[in-house]
């Protein structure tokens, strides 16, 4: 069996920095990722389980790491060396059962909920924020039984997805697939869950005029976030700056009432709110900002297109950027993050994917992938071995005319226990 390790190595880090200067995933072949012989990690305990990979995708979290552009904040969250991989869906190798308690056979597909909360590492009582079900929030990430890991393709007793070995899930982690999704529905439920909380928790209100900036992976699954489960209790509108063709045919189908090329966005929703302009930025303009890309060029300008008092929200994972913050102290506004998933609040909507009790983030995203056909995202996949050009293209999917990149283990010679 064979894996992608990343383990610590600076001199090949450095590498990788340097040839990421041309192009997200240029340095695969020399950073410190290495295709090796792998054996599945040892069960943390009873209530752990075996899963054997399927699908896996390559995320921006994924291709930061890699290209050595990931903040240093995460530096103590994660342990070498570890197997990326947490965009999942494998095969349970034997019985086990679910995040509810729920009973899964051997061979049921699942997807993983790759955080690890006090729940896998065995920690009681749980922490305040586990305990409430928000374990995106957990601040034992690397306290308990396992070594020091902010999810699963982070942390080097879990194993990830990048393999043809086994990984390790905690019961807590699995959802099991429904029966009529294919495996590319499954392997964008976690990418789409991100965007569910994000949708979520950005207090959208009726009418409110919202602009998503990026239609890549996490983009996209916003705008449908935002279809599916938004703008039924707020008929709200949804703006997006998308660059390349596909993305503003996919941005359409989606959902969005309004796709234009990203240096249009501003303009657009200038229009449409009736704003003026004012030193590069519009004196009123959206209610709520989506920021899909974290970057210091995206940053800034959703900044310069949020109504005063309105509301921008980072989903794609930003680094080290330096933004003039005085829009935000001068027009009032809100910057909030929002990472990973866990329960969402209850409303009082009828909207079908509008949760009416407090459910998993998980559950409503597999909704909105049914509801959207997202499995359509996936749009390039790779045998492990050709591990390079798998990262290379996904760090020019845009360029490239694809969305979501991922590995193919559906073939595996050998065993590995």
């Amino acid at each position: 069996m064979k894996a992608l390790v990343f383990e610590r190595n600076l001199p090949r880090f450095a590498a990788s920095r340097v040839a990421s200067a041309f192009g997200s995933g240029r340095g695969a072949g020399i950073g410190p990722l290495q295709l090796l012989e792998a054996t599945p990690p040892a069960l943390p305990g009873d209530d752990w389980f075996y899963l054997r990979p399927l699908l896996s995708g390559i995320c921006g979290s994924d291709l930061a790491t890699l290209d050595g552009r990931s903040s240093r904040y995460f530096e103590d969250m994660v342990s070498f060396p570890f197997v990326p991989g947490h965009e999942v869906v494998g095969i349970l190798e034997k019985g086990g059962v679910d995040h509810a308690g729920r009973t899964l056979a051997a061979g049921t597909r699942a997807v993983i909920e790759p955080v690890l909360g006090c729940a896998p590492r065995h920690i009681h009582p749980p922490c305040a924020q586990c305990s409430q079900g928000h374990t995106g929030l957990c601040g034992n990430v690397a306290f308990g039984d396992l070594e020091p890991g902010l999810q699963t393709g982070f942390c080097t007793d879990t194993g990830g997805g990048w393999s043809n070995a086994d990984l390790v899930a905690h019961a807590s982690q699995l959802h099991s697939v429904p029966d009529g999704f294919s495996d590319e529905d499954a392997v964008v439920i976690e990418p789409t869950a991100c965007a569910v909380h994000a949708a979520l928790s950005a207090g959208v209100e009726p009418d409110d005029v919202v602009a998503v900036i990026g239609a890549g992976t996490l983009g996209l699954a916003t705008v449908s976030a935002l279809d599916c489960v938004v703008r039924p209790q707020t008929a709200c509108t949804v703006m997006v700056g998308a660059k390349h063709a596909h993305q503003r045919r996919m941005a359409e189908a989606l959902g969005a009432d309004t796709v234009v090329d990203p240096d249009q966005l501003a303009r657009s929703v200038r229009r449409r709110s009736g704003s003026l302009v004012l030193a590069g930025r519009l004196t009123d303009g959206a209610d709520v900002v989506f920021d899909c890309v974290g970057t210091a060029a995206s940053i800034t300008q959703a900044l310069a297109m949020t109504r005063p008092r309105g509301r921008v929200v980072l989903v794609g994972m930003p680094g080290r950027v330096a933004v003039d913050l005085a829009p935000l102290w001068h027009r009032e506004l809100t910057l909030v993050g929002a990472y990973a998933y866990g329960v969402e609040t209850p409303t009082t909507s009828d909207a079908p994917a509008a949760p009416t009790e407090p459910g998993r983030t998980f559950q409503l995203a597999i909704d909105v992938v049914a509801t959207a056909g997202l499995g359509s995202l996936v749009t390039a996949t790779y045998p492990l071995e050709r591990y390079q050009e798998a990262i290379a293209h996904a760090g020019a999917a845009g360029r490239r005319g694809a969305v979501k990149v991922a590995f193919d283990l559906r073939t595996r010679k050998g065993s590995t226990r």
